[in-house]
């Protein structure tokens, strides 16, 4: 069974819980980050994007952006804009939008559990991600951002968190992006127990979001035992900040594609050659057509909708992997005709998140791109399913929001 402990948390006071929380890091760029924090000195950008307070021209992997961050993680908590919590405790986080609520249990967990496989994972990650968030984590000494975990739904659990949120007040109760951000705290120690001896029993977790933070977290702690071969595996070291939620608490929404060119092809020649694995029907509509089901596609191209239906045959039905719809995609469309064989490092195509709508696909195909592909949502079935085979997905297969917020919770190395 995999460990998830109460946590000895760094976090906001309630008046300012708002103004530190922010958006994680890797879904903004510097810019966007300078113009987030204008007149906000407490957003934990300072500390997630410390290059935000340093000259433009800075190289975001120096030594003095993550210099950087200390210094402002240090300088929340010296000026008392957050309080290190005296006792480890569980927190539950609630996240509302567009009337749908989600609730996890904000916690740490065990880089064994990762290493070992009870932690499971679907993406690959980069080294160059990687690399980043070890320094960021080891200089600040501290895991900044929380690691989005799920497991499947147990009654009971679910019960009891609902009964407790039901009965008491939140320490935080406030709106960022459109999202309402609830959080209790568990000061009593019987329930702290109680929750524990549930978690206990769950099992496995999956990591939702957050591959390379939790990656990054685990060598962080393989470095700290190097560094303290008399580690007992109660340091904190040993742990990483995570909200654990329930399966059906969450919701993947589409993750989309938009190509740079027709890899040489005339309109003609591209269609032929697509209707080989995929029915292609014309719509009629100006509206952007929005797959309703697995294994059908919607492709923008000169200002006009196509729904694309993969044929019988084109893919392996027991195959975990290959029936994904990102799969049936690149396998019979994007890599054998429009030559883009490494998703992860072609340049000729990008990937939208589904929180920005398909209008953003045309606005793209129309403006820096010539097409684009609107797709169904991967399945938490799905990624459960592939993790449980130790296999990987395709990369950019799952969008979930809304995203964590970074600042409510920061878990201190030691």
């Amino acid at each position: 069974m995999a460990i998830f402990r109460p946590l000895k948390a760094i976090r906001p006071r309630p008046e300012y819980a708002e103004k530190v929380a922010a958006l994680p890091y890797d879904v903004m760029n510097s810019a966007e980050a300078r113009e987030m924090v204008k007149d906000n000195p407490y957003s934990f950008l300072h500390v997630d994007k410390a290059e935000i307070d340093l000259p433009a021209d800075t190289y975001l992997y120096s030594d003095e952006v993550y210099n950087k961050a200390k210094e402002n993680l240090e300088k929340l908590v010296s000026d008392g804009i957050c309080i290190d919590d005296e006792n480890p405790k569980y927190y539950f986080y609630r996240q509302i939008m567009n009337g749908r609520a989600q609730t996890g249990i904000v916690g740490v967990a065990s880089i064994d559990d990762y290493i070992e496989g009870r932690i499971k994972r679907h993406e690959f990650t980069r080294a160059d991600k990687e690399e980043d968030r070890i320094r960021h984590i080891d200089t600040c000494d501290a895991n900044t951002g929380p690691i989005f975990l799920t497991y499947r739904q147990n009654d009971n659990l679910s019960a009891f968190i609902s009964s407790y949120c039901e009965s008491n007040l939140p320490i935080y109760d406030f709106e960022n992006d459109s999202v309402r951000q609830i959080v209790w705290v568990i000061e009593n120690e019987e329930i702290t127990e109680k929750l524990e001896k549930m978690l206990s029993q769950i099992g496995d977790y999956y990591i939702a979001d957050g591959h390379h933070r939790c990656a990054s977290a685990a060598k962080v702690g393989i470095k700290r035992r190097e560094e303290n071969p008399d580690f007992n595996g109660a340091e904190e070291f040993n742990f990483f900040l995570a909200v654990l939620f329930a399966d059906n608490d969450l919701e993947i929404m589409d993750y989309n594609r938009v190509i740079k060119d027709l890899n040489g092809l005339d309109n003609d020649e591209f269609f032929n050659k697509i209707s080989e694995k995929f029915e292609v029907e014309k719509q009629n509509s100006t509206e952007p057509f929005k797959p309703q089901e697995k294994h059908t596609f919607g492709l923008y191209l000169d200002k006009c909708w196509y729904k694309l239906t993969a044929k019988d045959g084109i893919f392996d039905e027991s195959d975990p992997i290959d029936r994904l719809d990102v799969s049936i995609l690149q396998n019979n469309l994007i890599s054998p005709v429009l030559g883009i064989t490494d998703p992860r490092t072609d340049k000729r195509i990008d990937f939208v998140g589904g929180i920005r709508g398909l209008k953003e696909l045309e606005r793209r195909a129309e403006q820096d791109m010539k097409m684009a592909f609107s797709m169904y949502p991967t399945t938490l079935d799905d990624l459960m399913s592939i993790a449980d085979a130790g296999k990987v997905m395709p990369p950019k297969s799952t969008w979930f929001e809304p995203k964590l917020l970074s600042g409510l919770f920061i878990h201190k190395l030691k």
